[in-house]
């Protein structure tokens, strides 16, 4: 059985493309409803298995959506799609069982794929007597602001060599 990827996608870019990537979207989760399996768009080049599943839409805000896949995230397919409606995105996805937690971006042709390692995992522990979490001195009640603040970090490293 996988362990489910949580992903979360917010597209940016014309208003008419934007609103066809939520028709696409919305096609994908009915017929998801109606095969009982996982979809992607027929142009998409399935790369590894990068199925869509449980697919919904934040109504508030167009373009972005969230939904799961098997194991870790399929931001290739996501490029895909960005590319076929000649937009930008920023993926964030998290499936701690795998260790997986990152954020993608795609703007103007680029991709920048940003995910924790191992190490960054080993750099706090869970303290199970008392169920908080130990980082940097500090305490913490959830692991989730850990994640985010090594995340952040290693974007911005990211960001200063290239600068260099």
């Amino acid at each position: 059985m996988a362990n489910w990827c949580n992903n979360t996608i917010v597209f940016e870019g014309a208003e008419e493309a934007i609103e066809q990537i939520t028709q696409l979207f919305k096609t994908m989760a009915e017929r998801e409803q109606k095969e009982n399996c996982g979809q992607l768009p027929e142009f998409v080049q399935d790369t590894n298995g990068d199925y869509f599943f449980g697919i919904s839409q934040d109504n508030e805000c167009g373009g972005v959506f969230q939904y799961e896949t098997k194991w870790s995230s399929n931001t290739e397919a996501v490029k895909q799609i960005a590319e076929h409606f000649k937009v930008n995105f920023t993926h964030e996805y998290e499936e701690l069982g795998c260790l997986v937690y990152g954020k993608a971006t795609f703007e103007n042709g680029t991709l920048t794929d940003t995910c924790l390692d191992s190490q960054d995992f080993d750099s706090y522990e869970l303290e199970e007597e008392t169920d908080t979490y130990h980082f940097e001195g500090k305490e913490y009640d959830s692991e989730w602001e850990i994640l985010e603040t090594l995340l952040e970090r290693k974007i911005e490293n990211q960001l200063n060599i290239i600068k260099i």
